[in-house]
C-alpha cells in the first residue's frame, strides 16, 4: 500500500506539471487515488456500509451496450462525518500545485448518495423519515466543506450526474422505481445541495459538473437540460456550471436562457472526452457564439465535456490524445476571451 501511494504521488506530480505546462489555471490530481469518481468518497461517510453486491448499470455507445458493475452499499445507520474525506489527497495536491495555479478538488454531489439506490438501500431503522435523511446528508457535506476549507481548499467541484440524468424520462422512471419522485427529484436535490452549501466560506468557489454518464467512452442518459433548467440555473447556489455539450444527446443552448445575468459562469463542455477525434477550433467558436445568444460571452467558459477517466477503466483515448484536447481548450479560450 505504501509503494502504491508513492507511485500514485509521482503520477500526480507529473500530471499536475502537465496541466500547468498546457496552461490550465486550476489543477487536479486526476483522481489517481480513486477507483471511481464517487464511490471512494461515499463509502467513507459514516452510516454507509459497502456490500458484496454489484450495482449493474447499462451504458451504451455507438457500437452497442456496455455494462458497468459498480460497488453497492446500504445505509444502515445515521449519516455522519467521522473525518474530512480526501483530506490527505487534497493536502498532497496542494503541496505539488505550482505557484500561479489553484488546487481543485472534485467530490460527488450529495445527490449521488440517494441516486445510487434510493429509498430501497436506506434501512428503515436508520431513517423512517426521508426528511431526516436529507437533513443529515446536508450536514455531512456542510462539515466536509468546512474541513476542506480549513485545509486551504478554495475551489471545489460537486460532480452530479443526477441533475443531467433527470432530463431523460427513462431516468425519471428509474427514480420512481427506487422510491423517489422522478418528476420533482431535481428540486429535492437542488434544495439538498443548497443546504449543504449554506455555510460555505466566502472565499471558496464551488461549481457543479453534470453529465449523462462516462464509462469506457459510453453513456447512460440523453436529453437536453429543459426539464431541470429553470430550477437548476435559477436556484442552485453554486458559482458555476460545468455542462456536457459535446453531442446531440445534450440538446441545444436554449435552456441557458434561465442563467441569471451576473457572475455565475457557464462552462461549455464542447470538447468530448469520449472520442479521440480533435474538434475543429472554428466549430468550437461557432458553438460558443451560439451559446452567447442566451448567456453573455463574459459568463461563458470552455472545457472538456467530462473527465477522461471516471473509473479505473478509462476512456478510449491515449495520453497524447487527451493532452491534445486540453491544449485545444486552452488555445481556443485564449483566442475567444484573451
Amino acid at each position: 500500500a505504501a509503494e502504491l501511494r508513492r507511485v500514485e504521488g509521482e503520477a500526480i506530480r507529473d500530471v499536475v506539471r502537465m496541466q500547468q505546462e498546457i496552461g490550465l489555471q486550476g489543477v487536479t490530481d486526476g483522481e489517481f487515488r480513486r477507483g471511481s469518481w464517487h464511490m471512494d468518497f461515499l463509502y467513507q461517510i459514516g452510516g454507509v456500509a459497502k456490500t458484496d453486491q454489484k450495482l449493474r448499470i447499462q451504458f451504451r455507445n455507438e457500437t452497442g451496450p456496455v455494462e458497468a458493475a459498480l460497488g453497492a452499499f446500504r445505509i444502515d445507520g445515521k449519516l455522519m462525518l467521522n473525518k474530512t474525506i480526501f483530506a490527505e489527497d487534497f493536502a498532497y495536491l496542494k503541496s505539488v500545485a505550482p505557484a500561479g495555479t489553484v488546487a481543485k478538488l472534485t467530490i460527488p454531489s450529495p445527490s449521488m448518495l440517494h441516486y445510487r439506490g434510493g429509498r430501497a438501500v436506506i434501512d428503515e431503522a436508520a431513517y423512517s423519515d426521508m426528511e431526516a435523511f436529507w437533513h443529515d446528508l446536508a450536514e455531512v457535506y456542510r462539515q466536509e466543506i468546512a474541513g476542506l476549507a480549513a485545509l486551504g481548499c478554495n475551489y471545489l467541484q460537486l460532480d452530479d450526474t443526477s441533475l443531467a440524468y433527470l432530463n431523460d424520462p427513462a431516468q425519471r422512471a428509474y427514480v420512481d422505481s427506487i422510491g423517489g419522485d422522478g418528476e420533482h427529484q431535481h428540486l429535492i436535490n437542488i434544495r439538498l445541495i443548497n443546504q449543504a452549501l449554506a455555510g460555505k466560506p466566502p472565499g471558496m468557489t464551488v461549481c457543479t459538473h453534470m453529465c449523462r454518464g462516462n464509462f469506457r467512452s459510453s453513456w447512460v442518459a440523453e436529453g437536453g437540460y429543459d426539464h431541470v433548467a429553470e430550477a437548476l440555473f435559477g436556484e442552485l447556489a453554486v458559482d458555476g456550471f460545468f455542462l456536457e455539450y459535446d453531442d446531440i444527446r445534450s440538446g441545444g443552448f436554449e435552456p441557458l436562457r434561465f442563467v441569471p445575468r451576473g457572475t455565475k459562469k457557464v462552462v461549455l463542455g464542447l470538447v468530448t472526452s469520449k472520442r479521440p477525434a480533435i474538434e475543429s477550433k472554428d466549430e468550437l467558436k461557432r458553438r460558443i457564439d451560439e451559446a452567447a445568444k442566451y448567456v453573455p460571452l463574459e459568463q461563458l467558459c470552455l472545457s472538456p465535456q467530462c473527465g477522461f477517466s471516471s473509473t479505473v477503466e478509462g476512456n478510449a483515448l491515449t495520453r497524447d490524445e487527451q493532452i491534445a484536447k486540453l491544449r485545444l481548450v486552452v488555445e481556443t479560450a485564449r483566442e475567444v476571451w484573451g
